[in-house]
């Protein structure tokens, strides 16, 4: 199915232009993890750079909820509730089990992992925290290794800051190590779709520069350099 979004004829699965679609790229990923973005408003909004999407249509068992405030979400509170799963938010804190933790595995004895990802800047996501009470209490999640993000393209507050779906990407990697999740599933694919967008987002940010299309965003006169096609 297709949509119009001004002159530009769009793909609703993967929200991209039709020539720009990603979807033979994806390819559905059973990991054994339930999966639950939490994308906020903002980020529904940023087609060119948002990677939940992309992530959600990667992964076999996964749901997107959108909101700013869960704490009345009813299916979120179902999930939370349901127990054939042991419920984390993937977060940064001194306390967050990492895949190699006893607690973790001991929790998990018997369950479904089920993984809240907060789809938004670091600035958007502390406002879904502070306006989620059901999400504070949740333990927390995060990985032992330090990552770096492929995508240049977005400013990140901190450098170990990575995308959504480098961050299932990585979890998953952490959870197979240690027997957690499916040791079967092949995640290549969320970095090869992941990798193709960047790609594609660098063609198309060069031809506006040389004038073979529009600006089509109030910040496109900011960036008058072009890029060098990353190689991998």
């Amino acid at each position: 199915m297709r949509y119009n979004r001004g002159m530009s004829e769009r793909c609703q699965k993967c929200f991209r232009p039709q020539a720009y679609c990603l979807c033979k790229y994806t390819k559905e990923i059973d990991t054994g993890i339930k999966f639950v973005f939490l994308m906020h408003p903002k980020e529904q909004r940023r087609q060119r750079t948002g990677t939940g999407r992309l992530s959600h249509i990667s992964l076999k068992n996964a749901e997107t909820l959108v909101g700013v405030d869960f704490t009345q979400n009813a299916r979120l509170n179902e999930l939370l509730s349901d127990p054939q799963y042991f419920p984390v938010l993937l977060y940064p804190a001194q306390d967050a089990y990492t895949a190699r933790s006893e607690m973790l595995k001991h929790s998990l004895h018997g369950k479904t992992l089920l993984a809240l990802i907060i789809d938004a800047t670091w600035f958007c996501s502390r406002k879904v925290i502070e306006h989620s009470p059901n999400l504070l209490n949740l333990p927390k999640l995060s990985f032992y290794g330090e990552y770096r993000s492929i995508f240049t393209f977005k400013h990140e507050p901190r450098p170990e800051c990575i995308s959504t779906i480098e961050t299932c990407y990585y979890l998953t990697k952490e959870l197979q190590s240690e027997n957690l999740c499916n040791p079967d599933a092949d995640v290549e694919p969320l970095m090869t779709v992941f990798k193709q967008m960047i790609k594609n987002q660098i063609q198309a940010e060069n031809e506006r520069i040389a004038g073979l299309r529009p600006n089509t965003h109030a910040s496109d006169w900011k960036y008058t350099k072009t890029r060098e096609m990353p190689d991998f």
